[in-house]
């Protein structure tokens, strides 16, 4: 065992170490020892962490050197901690430093590269007219720059009438702002000071006649390289559009096919693969060492892919509505191979 590179795994609350770290050590399969660790845990004075590890069925504590390479888990926009560990264990050595995107440098990193025909039009809340946006896409979804799991998105849409529906997770307005009534003052009310994003709402196709996007989990290996994993589409409940409240969640096989042709439906998976490893690169180059990430595409009623949202601590735990879902062994395990990839450099 000590003769196996150490690897640490990095979590924000001593609650999660077991279950986190129990998943890992179910499904890796690697040459590696593990251990997983809160930011309190190191002891910066005596160079070492107080970590959790397994021994058997057994969960023990004890005292560790600073480890080879750390996979960070704490959900954050920046980690001072890791930071410093950087400096004890080298660069490079510690991945998804940055895991809780901001979605507008996500957007402005990917609109500079050949990738920009499939992200929508992007702008800083602060900075447009939202009657003006209107006019000109009809419909528009109003995202937290920093938000998560689909929280506080909003959907605004221009009808035939005049009036502004604004819808909160469902199709069903919770506002509507009559002709002569300022759609930007109700918004303003509702935002605070809070940072958001404008995007171009796309028309998307349905799924018997409920939204869905389609999940593509890209991930980094023994070798070292982006691949995808795994894909999958959340399709939401009857007149929903926030997919991350989903119903359902099937394999990309279980959908695709029964809406477009065996061609169609060939090119549309090409295209899958080929974008999302290309829009996990463009966000390794904006934020650094990455070893895996979630791009959530939609398909717009001219059968577009659109590129909505990069994750940078994918979830999981969906998986398992996944109904016979076989590559948990995968989606856990390449992490470790990366991390272990990473301690032979």
């Amino acid at each position: 065992m000590e003769n196996r590179p150490l690897i640490g795994i990095l979590v924000d609350s001593k609650k999660k170490r077991k279950k986190v770290l129990g998943l890992y050590e179910r499904y890796h399969g690697n040459p590696v020892q593990l251990f997983i660790f809160t930011a309190p845990d190191i002891l910066w004075n005596k160079q070492c962490i107080i970590g959790l590890y397994r021994e058997g069925k057994r969960w023990k504590e004890k005292k560790f050197p600073f480890p080879m390479v750390v996979y960070n888990r704490s959900y954050n926009r920046e980690n001072s901690s890791i930071r410093r560990i950087e400096k004890v264990i080298g660069k490079d050595r510690c991945f998804n430093k940055i895991n809780r995107f901001n979605k507008w440098e996500i957007y402005h990193s990917i609109k500079q590269s050949s990738l920009k025909p499939y992200v929508p039009d992007t702008f800083l809340y602060n900075e447009v007219n939202i009657a003006e946006l209107l006019e000109k896409y009809k419909l528009v979804y109003i995202k937290p720059q920093c938000g998560y799991k689909g929280k506080s998105v909003y959907r605004i849409e221009q009808m035939d009438h005049g009036d502004i529906y604004i819808a909160l997770h469902s199709l069903a307005p919770r506002y509507i702002c009559r002709k002569n009534e300022s759609v930007q003052g109700k918004l303003d009310e509702l935002f605070g000071r809070r940072k958001y994003i404008v995007q171009q709402g796309i028309r998307v196709s349905q799924f018997n006649h409920k939204y869905f996007d389609i999940r593509v989990l890209v991930q980094k290996g023994s070798l070292g390289k982006w691949m995808v994993s795994t894909i999958t589409c959340r399709v939401a409940h009857e007149n929903y559009f926030n997919m991350s409240m989903y119903e359902d969640m099937y394999r990309v096989e279980e959908v695709l096919p029964r809406l477009f042709s065996s061609g169609k439906w060939n090119e549309i998976r090409k295209s899958l693969y080929q974008l999302s490893v290309q829009a996990a690169h463009e966000a390794e180059t904006h934020l650094g060492l990455m070893g895996e990430l979630s791009v959530d595409f939609v398909l717009d009623e001219q059968t577009k892919l659109w590129i909505i949202e990069l994750n940078g601590k994918p979830q999981k735990n969906i998986y398992k509505d996944l109904k016979g879902f076989k590559h948990n062994k995968l989606i856990y395990s390449q992490p470790m191979k990366y991390a272990y990839y990473l301690s032979q450099k």
